[in-house]
């Protein structure tokens, strides 16, 4: 298994509740700083994880997105 946590740059409210809809998020909450909210991603193969940061970035109102995979 792979995970990744993807940085999201949103103004809009509730995108955590809106990437928890998305297949393979296994969780995602709100945060403050520089990114709104966080997805964590769990996937099977690396390759995956391009196909759902993706799903994400077309979400209405994502504006970027950043992200970073776990290393074992």
């Amino acid at each position: 298994m792979v995970r990744a946590i993807v940085l999201v740059k949103s103004p809009k409210k509730l995108i955590a509740a809106r990437l928890r809809k998305i297949s393979c998020v296994s969780d995602s909450f709100p945060t403050s700083g520089q990114f709104d909210a966080v997805a964590i991603i769990e996937v099977d193969e690396l390759g995956e994880i391009r196909e759902i940061t993706n799903q994400i970035q077309k979400i209405s109102g994502v504006e970027r997105t950043e992200t970073m995979v776990e290393v074992q």
